[in-house]
């Protein structure tokens, strides 16, 4: 009796030469290495992972690395991250990025832009908008504020720098003063009424006008929040940060559609940035310092 099938052990040798070809490109394939982004807590966590996801998303896609969004309970945590190397990346805030280059020391590599397609922002004064006796930063006198965190650039440092160079008021001029971890957490307080004004980052004060709040004064452009790397980060990796985030473009139809994605802090385009752009921080520091206010 003839057989025409084949035995199974030939069955497993025929297998193994058409399948091995398959995996083998997948047992190649390069590992990413992984690295690890933070930012100053603008927002609650919540928040910030749904602003700052989308832009790890891209960095992954558009270069050869793996980027896991790594947040941070406030603006200390931040600078224990990049210290310590469980973060590599982070934007920071012209406070922490000042601390942090003392501390240990990082590089600035880029800084974004503004709606007006400039690499600068604002710290904002807001009251109630149903507050008729607040509506000047002169009418702080004698009030309530509330700030952000004391390591915020501008929610502490320059709001205070305003109030002392430019208003003539201290803080022992105001009837209280208190500090809050997120600038969005400034912006419900005043809406609750707990404090007659508040010191806030200018986007947060455009996100809540509509919620109640108004603009009652602003300080000076502030040097764009700037990304930093550690000092010892591999240059190919600074490269490619550069190279996927200053190839897009805001004018840009298709562009536009993965950057309206992300947070407004830095939707609109980056520049390159350097040490000096962040001089003018130190010159408010010292200042506010020789006036005895408490500075990080």
């Amino acid at each position: 009796m003839r057989h025409y099938g084949m035995s199974f052990s030939r069955i497993i040798v025929i297998l193994l030469f058409v399948l091995l070809p398959l995996a083998a490109p997948a047992a190649d394939k390069p590992v990413r290495k992984t690295v690890y982004f933070s930012a100053i807590t603008l927002y609650h966590p919540i928040v910030m992972y749904e602003r700052y996801q989308p832009l790890m998303d891209y960095l992954t896609r558009s270069t050869p690395y793996k980027f896991e969004l790594r947040l941070s309970q406030n603006y200390r945590d931040i600078i224990n991250f990049l210290k310590t190397d469980k973060v590599q990346v982070a934007l920071l805030g012209g406070v922490t990025y000042a601390v942090a280059k003392k501390e240990f020391g990082v590089i600035p590599i880029l800084k974004p832009l503004g709606s007006d397609g400039k690499p600068f922002y604002r710290c904002v004064f807001v009251a109630r908008s149903t507050n008729r006796e607040i509506n000047t930063i002169a009418d702080l006198k004698g009030r309530s504020v509330a700030f952000a965190s004391r390591l915020s650039t501008s929610g502490s440092l320059a709001p205070l720098y305003h109030l002392y160079a430019k208003a003539g008021i201290r803080l022992s001029d105001l009837s209280k003063y208190e500090h809050f971890k997120y600038h969005d957490s400034v912006a419900r307080e005043v809406l609750r009424g707990n404090f007659d004004a508040g010191a806030v980052i200018d986007s947060v004060a455009h996100r809540f006008k509509e919620g109640g709040l108004k603009i009652i004064d602003m300080s000076e452009p502030i040097p764009g929040l700037p990304i930093v790397t550690r000092a010892d980060a591999p240059p190919e990796l600074v490269k490619a940060i550069k190279k996927a985030l200053l190839s897009l473009h805001y004018d840009n139809p298709e562009d536009r559609k993965i950057m309206d994605q992300w947070d407004e802090e830095f939707r609109y385009g980056f520049v390159e940035a350097k040490e000096a752009d962040y001089e003018p921080i130190q010159t408010m520091m010292e200042y506010l310092r020789e006036k005895g206010v408490k500075i990080p």
